[in-house]
């Protein structure tokens, strides 16, 4: 298990290496001059020699680049041009909204594709099959934003039963769950059709091998061949799903966050890149990088878990 877990770690490492490359070379290096980008076409040029030497790009782009990267490992970030404040800051500051907003979203998809996935395929082919395939087909064909708006109109407008928008911070931790529970919603609907077609594919095809028949040829129930060996097999696939799931309402909800205006990581990503704040979208777009890594590292491990295979590779 250790030897698989630090091959696992090293290949990611790896991986994030060349991710920040890549983030820096298409932020910093090929678009052209970022501090001309920043100001516009009709700066004038010694205001952006200026801007150059105060965000250091008046040095080589090696040099930029790992001193970026050892202030990353430092924990600095670099100061907002639009905020006027270290990036450090702006993204602390958001993840507490955006972070409880994917966890929030990726419990109710697991909670509602479970159970649906599950009683899908042991009912195969019978009226509740028929009814989970459909619900799920209608869940990934209405697009998020779409879905958000109908239920800010319903349940905000109409019933009166949340707010339309905003975020009253941590302080009365009722009211801040309450005002993520449509964004949640809404972010999880698609992500829960998916996982419970995922889970009712892998549970079927796992019902159908051979050693579920010999535990059923020794007088398990359907149920019991289900619960003891078929479920821990057919989770595999799934916990894929569940990662990216996760990778994609932390990196995704930039859509969600802006219909219910709230001020998480996605709606700092929009208006940075509207306001050309390089220096933030260059920072958060590492930062949703190494999330999604961390993810994958967890999955990994999860398959180790569940695989006893995988331990020995």
């Amino acid at each position: 298990m250790l030897r698989y877990s630090l091959t696992r770690l090293a290949s990611l490492t790896a991986s994030l290496l060349v991710a920040s490359l890549v983030i820096f070379l298409v932020l910093e290096v090929v678009p052209g001059d970022p501090a001309a980008f920043m100001l516009g076409l009709e700066a004038d040029p010694e205001t952006v020699a200026a801007l150059r030497r105060a965000l250091g790009l008046d040095a080589p782009a090696p040099v930029r680049y790992l001193d970026w990267l050892g202030g990353m490992l430092r924990g600095e970030f670099g100061l907002s041009y639009t905020y006027k404040v270290p990036v450090a800051e702006l993204i602390a500051d958001r993840l507490w909204i955006s972070l409880p907003l994917a966890l929030y979203a990726l419990a109710l998809s697991t909670l509602i594709a479970f159970p649906a996935g599950i009683v899908a395929a042991a009912r195969r082919g019978g009226p509740a099959d028929l009814a989970v395939m459909g619900t799920t087909q209608l869940g990934i064909a209405i697009p998020n934003f779409w879905f958000a708006m109908i239920l800010v109109l319903i349940f905000a407008i109409k019933l009166r039963l949340f707010s339309a928008g905003g975020f009253p911070g941590w302080g009365d931790p009722l009211a801040a769950m309450k005002a993520l529970t449509l964004p949640a919603i809404a972010l999880a609907l698609p992500q829960a059709s998916i996982l419970a077609r995922i889970m009712r594919s892998s549970l079927i095809e796992t019902l159908q091998e051979d050693y579920i028949r010999t535990a059923r040829a020794k007088g398990l129930t359907p149920a019991q061949a289900l619960w003891r060996h078929a479920l821990r097999n057919a989770l595999i696939p799934v916990l894929t799903i569940i990662g990216m799931q996760f990778s994609f309402l932390i990196a995704g909800a930039i859509i969600i966050e802006n219909v219910f205006f709230l001020p998480g990581l996605g709606r700092l990503v929009f208006q940075a890149i509207t306001q050309r704040d390089l220096m933030v979208v260059k920072n958060v777009a590492m930062l949703l990088v190494l999330a999604i890594t961390l993810v994958t590292f967890a999955v990994d491990l999860a398959y180790a878990a569940v695989d006893p295979r995988l331990r020995r590779r």
